[in-house]
């Protein structure tokens, strides 16, 4: 009975945190305030201090917030060595000068305005310079900036933001004061332990991860491929919970462990639900777990301190920009746009609270002034918009093809090898796609860098840059596409040009009604180019050899189109050129007949 009242009790409280959660994201993005805010008052509205219809909120948090470890994950398999190396100035110069000005000003801001002590300053100042991912990349791409020079110098602070994190997380260990960790190892050597964790992980992930995906992959069983992608995760993560250190580092290594292989935009688009939902769910939590009582004794210092905040970052931020040749406009925009405190931070404090290094009140007073210096970023965007505007209208956009591959290729076998590498002679860039894993390996032996999926899933394609390419390459051996896949990619992917590599004539029969721009039978033009070299080597005159190819052609697309229109594989029977449709060929095109002798089989 108990365990049923459990059962009952975890479905009703999904109910209405889901339901919840639903109406005030819709409503908030029906007002142009983006989702995070809206999952920040509903959790407000039904935790404790307001409905109290969600009572257990800190229990909610902790699986919440595997929502950041999943986050962290993707940001790892974003840090392929080649992206790195495109962005390296933006990433490790405007980023990393971001990140310390802000964190110093922070600092400096906490420790003389408040008698924190200088420790405490650290942990809440460098928190406190990291934006929120969460918000501010779906802001860039609904937006359509995110490929802009202004989306790209964003994205590039926001991943140094994620990268710094590591080295938050050590700092602030090695500052750890709890006199429960006096018997264990002191701060340098939590470093020492972090470093090696990190190494300890790397190796396992060459030497074990990558060969457990290849398996897998060669095995076609997409379930497992998803069991084995969180698999990771929870290891990576659980490895480092073990050594007293940070699960979003684990995480954060595993995605770059698996960052610079064939499984990237597979592994991408298994984990983004998941981390969809989780993310919902913690800022929801945050939402309920907000503490609206620390806020109405001191409403004043919150409020000041969310000011101060969102001034100090614009400031900063928008001075660096300017300094690097930003127009004003721009800079202020970039500046507000990432003036909040980040989701990161709620976990930050938690850790200085663990560490003593900090109370629980000021973990509380600070987590709702992160709070809302998030809620306040889309009243500053709509404030500003006019602004932005003008900016965007001088903003020189990139050309299509830069923004990414230009034309995706999906099976890269010995057609799509073929389709592929005369793209590239013509200076289009290509991403190319497979779901076997052996013939990956071998690509990558001749240089070729092939990535890991399923090419026929929307969400792959879109992961891959599909909306943005000029051209989809559907080179799949098999009967692998049907009209519901294209008519759905065509639907998701306006834009591109839909090229179709069909297994049999039955394949474009039943391709009759799908959308595509060209389609093409695997063997149709290989069979062809031997029979007229047959043909010539037999003797028959160029001119002979023209007609013969132009009557099969226009023969073979008769009987098509009659099958087509019967949408059944047997019609037009009577079109199969044999024998004697052969001689009333010859016949209408004047073709002389061949002497029976030549061949000594006859005729």
């Amino acid at each position: 009975m108990e365990a049923a009242h459990g059962t009952s009790h975890f479905l009703r409280d999904g109910v209405v945190m889901l339901g919840f959660a639903l109406g005030f994201v819709l409503l908030f993005r029906r007002l142009g305030l983006g989702a995070t805010l809206g999952y920040l008052v509903a959790g407000v509205v039904i935790g404790p201090q307001v409905l109290g219809l969600i009572g257990d909120a800190e229990s909610m948090i902790g699986f919440a917030e595997l929502g950041i470890v999943l986050l962290l994950f993707i940001v790892g398999l974003e840090l392929a060595p080649a992206r790195l190396w495109a962005m390296k100035r933006e990433i490790l110069g405007l980023g990393l000068v971001q990140v310390a000005l802000c964190g110093i000003a922070l600092t400096a801001a906490i420790g003389l305005a408040t008698n924190f002590s200088w420790a405490a300053a650290v942990a809440l100042g460098m928190p406190l310079a990291l934006s929120s991912t969460a918000q501010v990349l779906p802001m860039l791409q609904s937006a359509g900036r995110l490929k802009t020079p202004f989306g790209e110098r964003a994205f590039s602070i926001l991943l140094f933001q994620d990268l710094s994190i590591i080295a938050m997380i050590t700092v602030v260990a090695a500052l750890s004061r709890n006199p429960a960790d006096a018997g264990g190892p002191p701060g340098w050597q939590l470093a020492l332990m972090t470093l090696a964790a990190i190494a300890g992980l790397i190796i396992a992930g060459r030497f074990l991860v990558r060969p457990l995906f290849r398996l897998i992959g060669g095995l076609g069983e997409r379930e497992m491929f998803i069991v084995a992608a969180l698999f990771t995760i929870a290891a990576c993560a659980g490895t480092m919970e073990l050594l007293g250190l940070s699960t979003a580092l684990g995480a954060f290594l595993a995605g770059v462990m698996l960052a610079d292989t064939p499984y990237r935009h597979e592994l991408e688009t298994d984990v983004e639900p998941f981390r969809s939902i989780l993310l919902g769910l913690f800022f929801l939590a945050v939402g309920m777990m907000l503490d609206l009582q620390a806020i109405a004794d001191r409403p004043v210092f919150v409020a000041v301190a969310a000011i101060g905040l969102i001034a100090i970052k614009a400031s900063v931020i928008g001075g660096i920009a300017m300094i690097i040749g930003m127009g004003w406009r721009n800079a202020l925009a970039l500046g507000l746009l990432l003036s909040q405190g980040g989701e990161f931070g709620f976990v930050m404090f938690a850790q200085a609270q663990a560490g003593l290094l900090i109370s629980p009140e000021a973990a509380s007073l600070f987590g709702a002034v992160v709070t809302l210096s998030m809620a306040s970023t889309p009243f500053l965007m709509m404030l500003t918009a006019p602004l932005r505007r003008a900016a965007q209208s001088t903003e020189q956009r990139e050309e299509p093809n830069n923004d990414g591959a230009g034309a995706l290729v999906i099976g890269y076998g010995r057609f799509g090898q073929t389709v592929a590498q005369m793209l590239m002679l013509s200076d289009i860039r290509v991403t190319l796609i497979d779901i076997d894993t052996e013939m990956i390996d071998v690509a990558g032996t001749f240089g070729s860098k092939v990535y890991f999926g399923d090419g026929t899933r929307i969400d792959l394609l879109r992961q891959a840059g599909a909306a943005d390419a000029e051209a989809l390459l559907f080179c799949l051996d098999g009967a692998q596409l049907d009209a519901g896949v294209l008519g759905a990619v065509r639907e998701a992917f306006p834009r591109p040009k839909i090229f179709v590599r069909a297994f049999d004539r039955r394949t474009l029969i039943d391709l009759r009604d799908a959308p595509h721009d060209f389609a093409v039978r695997e063997v149709m033009e290989s069979a062809v180019t031997m029979a007229r070299a047959a043909l010539e080597m037999l003797g028959e005159n160029l001119q002979d050899i023209d007609a013969a190819e132009q009557e099969y052609r226009r023969n073979d697309d008769e009987r098509l189109d009659a099958q087509r229109a019967a949408g059944d594989y047997g019609a037009a029977r009577e079109m199969v050129i044999s024998h004697q449709t052969e001689l009333a060929a010859r016949a209408r095109l004047r073709i002389p007949g061949r002497p029976t002798n030549r061949t000594g089989a006859g005729r």
